[in-house]
């Protein structure tokens, strides 16, 4: 079933990239999710996501990932809204509460109940008594259901920002 969930989600993004070849997202530095590249609603959840992380209500964040959400980061891969919570998010609530992050550039579209928000961003303060400085993306593919948008796949990475950057 793992596996079924991966094919459709590569599907599901093999779509979103053929629309957003057909119709390319306007370029644009503004730093809103609900700004004119990606669909209001979804940039919204997006941004809501975040927000939850920052004030360490981890519930709130879990509420608008889907249950059989996909997430992708340095390499590994949790496949539910479940395996997330009970691994990753407090840690990633935790970091977002101390650190914060600085968002650069975001652009998204829409292919029917598909939406994607893709981000760029920089992370950088103290963790755990470690100094942090790191260049992040991040892509989030959104489906609308009947409970509003839903966040069913993400992608983050991010290096650590160098002299020439």
């Amino acid at each position: 079933m793992p596996q079924l969930r991966t094919v459709m989600a590569a599907c599901g993004l093999l779509v979103l990239a053929s629309a957003a070849a057909a119709h390319p997202p306007t370029p644009s530095s503004d730093a809103s999710a609900s700004g004119p590249t990606a669909d209001a609603g979804a940039g919204r959840v997006v941004d809501d996501f975040h927000a939850a992380l920052a004030r360490g209500d981890t519930a709130a964040a879990a509420n608008l990932l889907s249950a059989a959400v996909i997430i992708f980061e340095g390499g590994t891969a949790e496949r539910s809204r479940s395996e997330y919570a009970g691994a990753h998010l407090p840690a990633d609530a935790a970091f977002e509460q101390a650190i914060g992050s600085k968002l650069a550039r975001r652009s998204g579209g829409r292919a029917g109940d598909l939406a994607w928000v893709a981000s760029e961003g920089q992370t950088k303060g103290q963790f755990k008594g470690r100094d942090i400085d790191r260049v992040t993306t991040e892509t989030m593919v959104l489906r609308r259901t009947t409970e509003g948008w839903k966040i069913v796949h993400v992608h983050w990475s991010s290096r650590a920002v160098t002299a020439a950057h």
